[in-house]
């Protein structure tokens, strides 16, 4: 069972979450916050697995509760999820230590999947959020994406879309296999280049 903290200063988010999750069998919400004091004062009693933060919030804000939750609890997982996905939320939030970034416009179905992977100790990103991310590291480094030994000729393909920051749909549509087919080559991909996350997957593939 996942144990998750709920961090929103708006009550509707936070009820539509709830509701989210309490109809998962393997997720648990055991607290909600409406802003970030709260949110480290419940994390220090409820020890939750994954912390899902909102940023912007009255008070102590969403950055400064990531970086001290995890100052008191590194194991602790914080997905933040926010409407704002700018680089000037993005950076200071993995700076302060969360381990994804989702965008509230984001289908359910990809949030449920983004608490699971953040508790199985992935980095779950937007589609927008890691294409960008991709492109900013390797901006001064525009080099086509290196062959790597081993792999086939498909998880080669998969490699450098990975690289251009396409989402496992992107991937699928433009290589005709399914999206589990691509799930089933990224996860082949991280434990070939021994890649703990997509990120560090699609930068090994620009040689960053």
């Amino acid at each position: 069972m996942i144990r998750v903290l709920l961090v929103d200063d708006q009550h509707l988010i936070r009820a539509g979450l709830r509701m989210l999750c309490d109809a998962q069998p393997d997720i648990e919400v055991v607290g909600e916050a409406d802003n970030g004091r709260e949110a480290i004062t419940l994390a220090a009693r409820l020890l939750p697995d994954v912390v899902v933060m909102d940023l912007r919030m009255p008070g102590v804000d969403g950055i400064t509760a990531t970086s001290r939750i995890l100052a008191e609890r590194p194991t602790t997982r914080i997905l933040v999820l926010t409407t704002f996905g700018d680089d000037d939320h993005l950076y200071p939030a993995l700076t302060a230590g969360a381990c994804g970034f989702l965008l509230k416009d984001a289908p359910p179905t990809e949030l449920l999947n983004g608490i699971r992977r953040a508790a199985a100790g992935d980095s779950p990103f937007s589609a927008e959020v890691l294409r960008r991310l991709v492109q900013r590291a390797v901006h001064a480094r525009p080099e086509t994406p290196r062959p790597v030994q081993g792999l086939t000729a498909r998880e080669q393909d998969v490699l450098n879309l990975v690289a251009e920051g396409l989402s496992n749909t992107e991937i699928g549509d433009r290589l005709h296999i399914g999206v589990t087919t691509v799930k089933t080559h990224i996860t082949s991909l991280m434990t070939k280049t021994d890649s703990p996350n997509r990120v560090r997957l699609a930068l090994f593939a620009r040689g960053v």
